[in-house]
């Protein structure tokens, strides 16, 4: 589902490009030449089990992995690399580090500063690393927190939050950075099932206000619904990719349809 709120000429421009993408891991190979493209304003969904490479592929994006082969753009800039002369150089980590202020990740745990408030926990990296005065951080943590649903637990700590809780403050936590793409690992696997629909209602949300977004999940109600796209990764490669509706209702591959009839 693309927000009406993308113009239709942004949406068929690149966010994200993913070229014949390599990883080991030891002698483990992850991930064995996976390319892929990102639209803004898609919600592109990565599915599949445990082990088939979907979070190191997520990892790699913001370079939280160092790719062997291959390359990835985000918004038309390398990520983690220059090239000069045809090959590409690593970046040193403070310039890593800058390209990743407009990546927000969400992770399946939630990693919040356990001595922190909700809002103290969201306020930190605008003021440390964006400048922000504490004044405008705190206006905009706020409404944040607003938006994430919960203006009333500006004051508590992780301890005195549910699990859901805890990932709507993380996801507060990544917007408060103005990303320009945001990676969801897995966000609801580490909580109780109740809780799972507050954080997909707010994932809903951000999809239905043109975020661009690649989301590793096993909620494949979510995939349909609201990805644009999903593809299907097993033994490090992708083995079926397309629009998700008609991917999750009528997969082609006999290994997405083995898959599907076990998660559905």
């Amino acid at each position: 589902m693309i927000a009406d709120s993308v113009p239709e000429a942004y949406r068929t421009q690149a966010a994200v490009e993913i070229d014949k993408v390599y990883k080991s891991f030891g002698l483990v190979d992850v991930l064995l030449g996976v390319s892929m493209t990102v639209r803004e304003g898609e919600v592109a969904c990565l599915i599949g089990p445990s082990g088939s490479g979907k979070s190191t592929l997520l990892r790699c994006v913001n370079h939280l992995e160092k790719i062997d082969a291959g390359r990835i753009s985000v918004h038309g800039k390398l990520v983690g690399y220059r090239e000069k002369n045809h090959r590409l150089h690593e970046m040193h980590d403070r310039d890593v580090a800058t390209q990743r202020r407009s990546i927000g990740m969400v992770f399946q745990r939630f990693n919040l500063f356990p001595h922190k408030t909700a809002l103290e926990n969201i306020i930190e990296a605008p003021i440390q690393v964006l400048g922000k005065s504490k004044d405008v951080a705190l206006a905009e943590a706020r409404e944040h927190l607003e938006r994430v649903g919960l203006s009333d637990k500006a004051g508590n700590y992780p301890s005195q939050l549910s699990g859901g809780q805890q990932q709507r403050v993380a996801i507060a936590r990544a917007l408060a950075m103005q990303p320009a793409l945001m990676l969801f690992d897995e966000p609801t696997s580490a909580l109780d099932p109740e809780l799972v629909g507050d954080v997909l209602a707010v994932m809903r949300t951000l999809a239905e206000s043109g975020m661009t977004m690649i989301v590793v999940t096993h909620e494949m109600g979510f995939a349909r619904d609201v990805g644009d796209t999903v593809a299907f990764m097993d033994g490090g490669v992708i083995v079926e990719h397309g629009d998700a509706r008609q991917v999750i209702a009528d997969p082609q591959h006999a290994r997405t349809q083995a898959f599907l009839a076990k998660v559905r």
